[in-house]
């Protein structure tokens, strides 16, 4: 079975160790999926407000941030097993935390300290470490593959995350229970996924490949130019983004169009397979037209869908537009990451994936606060146009600073995509 599972979800070339994040990527996609859709629905349950639904998620990201940072910083001293699973038990903690409390501080400070992604994306302290040891189990276009099925199967647990959002309302009126008592089961799931990633993450560490032996983590050097210029573009990518996180585009639609939480999350999983399906295609565009190309030209017009999306009062012509969106919008995510690891040497790979990730989950903490009081002030419009557009600015400010860097997986071919 294992073998099977290796031969359809890794490419050739890439070692088999790669599995079980796959796996552990999978399980938190999926309760990443349905907490971004039932957070906001939880903390209205416990009479929470708008604005506070936005204090909580900006919270939420910037812990992450903080987290990010001290990987980033000293995480080369620690081994990366140890903190993954140290992370693992934490987003344990979390989900008991948020089963257990209904006041906004305990709330809050629960949000702080622990691993909970209200966004489309992962912000979480697990990506710098999993993009890590994922980078040293292939080379060349194998790894851009790689990272591809490493987003794919994310966007897919997350579609089918979004999906399960309706079990709350389906069991309390299956049940007669309170919906706020089954809001809170889908917490103590996400606990139990905890323990499930922690068993994941005591497998043995990958092995590097052949021709690639990175030798110990170190901090940023010969690198550091070309990641700081990278991580301070993100970082407007990543402020724009945090204005439309999953937990406040499923409150944009819940307030503005009267959505249920089943359509909301109906809504969300195709929109994941969407996003799994762009994330799938990713590589080969890559292998054609470069990763930065395919970085900057597939981000623009899903951007500008985005603010048509917002100008729109038609429910059938905003849940299109934010289709087409969805099938453009993700396919730099594993072109950015092949990216970054490809111009850093692989013994700074580990703190170039801390250091690229930290300013885009700091300025990405900043913006849900921003965009919940907009949306608290009546503006439900300007969050996903302020988006769009910021956006779009970064994608020309990536294009233009970075096409003259020579990225050396582009011309070689010696390891095919399958």
């Amino acid at each position: 079975m294992a073998s099977w599972c290796s031969t359809l979800l890794l490419p050739r070339g890439v070692d088999p160790a790669a599995l079980p994040l796959l796996a552990a990527r999978a399980l938190r996609a999926f309760a990443d999926g349905y907490m971004a859709v039932l957070l906001p629905a939880y903390l209205l349950a416990v009479g929470l407000g708008t604005l506070e639904v936005g204090v909580i998620a900006t919270t939420t990201m910037l812990g992450s941030a903080l987290a990010t940072i001290a990987v980033g910083t000293w995480g080369h001293r620690f081994g990366s097993g140890h903190l993954l699973r140290a992370a693992a038990l934490l987003m344990a903690a979390t989900g008991v935390g948020f089963a257990g409390f209904a006041s906004f501080w305990p709330l809050l400070l629960v949000a702080f300290v622990g691993t909970l992604n209200p966004s489309s994306g992962d912000v979480s302290v697990f990506l710098p470490l999993e993009h890590a040891r994922l980078a040293g189990a292939a080379s060349g276009h194998a790894r851009t593959a790689l990272f591809a099925r490493y987003s794919v199967v994310g966007a897919v647990c997350a579609a089918a995350g979004a999906l399960a959002a309706g079990l709350p309302d389906w069991l309390s009126s299956h049940t007669g229970s309170a919906a706020v008592v089954m809001l809170r089961a889908m917490f103590v799931l996400y606990a139990a996924i905890g323990l499930a990633v922690w068993l994941l993450y005591r497998r043995p560490a990958i092995e590097p490949p052949g021709g690639e032996v990175p030798g110990a983590a170190v901090a940023l050097g010969p690198s550091r130019r070309i990641v700081v210029r990278l991580a301070a573009l993100f970082s407007i990518d990543a402020f724009a983004g945090g204005l439309v996180v999953n937990s406040l585009l499923a409150l944009w639609l819940l307030q503005r169009f009267g959505l249920s939480l089943a359509q909301a999350g109906a809504f969300f999983f195709w929109a994941g397979l969407l996003s799994a399906a762009s994330q799938l295609v990713a590589p080969w565009v890559a292998q054609r037209i470069g990763l930065l190309n395919t970085m900057v030209f597939t981000h623009i017009p899903a951007n500008v869908c985005l603010i048509l999306a917002a100008m729109a009062s038609n429910l059938a012509t905003v849940l299109v537009l934010l289709f087409v969106r969805s099938a453009l919008s993700q396919m730099d995510v594993p072109t950015r990451t092949a990216y970054v690891m490809s111009v850093v040497t692989p013994q700074e790979r580990p703190a170039a994936a801390g250091f690229t990730a930290v300013p885009r989950s700091l300025a990405a903490a900043l913006s849900p606060t921003i965009s919940g009081a907009l949306l608290a002030a009546g503006y439900v419009a300007l969050p996903l146009v302020a988006c769009g557009v910021l956006k779009i600015a970064y994608d020309l400010a990536l294009w233009r600073g970075m096409r003259g860097v020579l990225v050396p997986e582009q011309h070689d071919h010696a390891v095919a995509d399958d």
